[in-house]
């Protein structure tokens, strides 16, 4: 119930329609009923809110509307907590100007994880999400009119599984009945599934413990869960400060899947030009931050607070490409729809399919030296 008030609070924040409530209470119905249903009363007890409004920061007055005291439109895009090209294209700022010239202001809201992000995106309070696999299909199991505009690689590596240093865990077999932490809808959850599936062991052979980042981080912390899967710069950040340690990562084949950019339906069929726009800068962002490991390094340092040497080895788990949408893509998507209601975690089936637009469609706005990739 807590969580539920939470998410509202942030709703409330801003005008919003009678859709965007209805759909406030038919995702915290997807991603909160469902998955609450499926843990014991002693995992309840440990789950806390992880509403947009505590997790979201750098957020601006005119976050829940699309025009600025200016006049100007405003186009929201997140900014990368994993330190991808998407947070390059910020820090190098060609994105802006382009948009400038459309008459378009751009802001980089932050939220903690992709559930939320794509919360905020049906309520008008982001407008391009980059996210994993899974949130997306949760949100189209929650009806939301999420649009796929492009995915991205898998960087499988950027995602692991720690354990505690002193844990006297040494295998994925160790976690049977003990405590592991993820946010909900996300690669961790996703991951951790596969990873227990390969041991030909079940979800419910470990107590979930469904935390956003930052509690989660403190969680693990303070020993109060025995294993957490997350994402950079957390995986590095706690190693080295011998905090925890990688169990395994989303390396060897465990990551199947890409991560997406996405919007709204209403937002691409409005603003097919930015969205053009958005994917050439990244593509010129992907194609740069390969080709510089240490500037991109020396780029996103004072940011991370993180040294040079530390970043490029981070850098080098991610592949920095953009992929154009496939077949291939599209089935694998609507597989992972598929496990996720066999176990019980969406309400209902998902037809991935309705948040893909038509092959000439993604002509239109996908930059020419990604569609080669076909």
């Amino acid at each position: 119930m807590q969580d539920l008030k939470d998410k509202l609070k942030f709703w409330k924040r801003g005008r919003i329609t009678r859709r965007s409530a209805l759909f406030a209470l038919g995702y915290t119905l997807v991603l909160s009923t469902t998955l609450f249903s499926c843990s014991t009363p002693e995992k309840n007890t440990q789950k806390q809110a992880d509403s947009s409004s505590s997790n979201t920061t750098n957020t601006t007055n005119t976050a829940n509307t699309s025009t600025a005291s200016s006049g100007q439109k405003v186009i929201r895009i997140v900014r990368s907590k994993q330190l991808t090209a998407l947070a390059v294209l910020e820090k190098q700022g060609n994105l802006e100007k382009r948009l400038a010239e459309l008459g378009y202001k751009l802001e980089w809201p932050e939220f903690a994880a992709g559930p939320q992000q794509l919360e905020a995106l049906n309520a008008n309070g982001l407008d391009i999400a980059s996210t994993a696999e899974s949130p997306p299909i949760f949100a189209q199991a929650a009806g939301t009119p999420l649009i796929y505009l492009s995915a991205n690689s898998s960087d499988g590596r950027a995602v692991s599984l720690l354990v505690p240093n002193n844990s006297t865990v040494k295998s994925v077999q160790d976690l049977k009945g003990k405590k592991v932490a993820f946010q909900k809808a996300s690669i961790g959850h996703y991951l951790l599934v596969r990873a227990l599936e390969k041991e030909g062991l079940k979800l419910s052979d470990v107590q979930s413990v469904f935390l956003p980042p930052p509690d989660a981080n403190a969680a693990f912390s303070q020993g109060k869960v025995d294993a957490w899967f997350i994402w950079e710069p957390f995986v590095t950040r706690n190693v080295q400060k011998k905090v925890g340690r990688v169990l395994i990562d989303g390396g060897n084949g465990l990551r199947d899947t890409n991560n997406f950019y996405s919007t709204t339906r209403k937002f691409y069929q409005e603003n097919p030009e930015v969205i053009k726009v958005f994917l050439e800068e990244l593509q010129k962002a992907q194609i740069w931050s390969k080709q510089h490991p240490k500037e991109i390094a020396e780029l996103l340092a004072p940011a991370t607070q993180l040294d040079v040497p530390t970043l490029e080895a981070m850098h080098g788990k991610y592949d920095f490409a953009l992929e154009p949408i496939t077949e291939k893509i599209i089935t694998k998507q609507q597989e992972v729809a598929d496990k996720w209601y066999s176990l019980g975690l969406i309400p209902k089936k998902v037809n991935v399919r309705d948040g893909f637009l038509k092959p000439e469609e993604y002509t239109k706005i996908t930059p020419q030296d990604v569609l080669a990739k076909q």
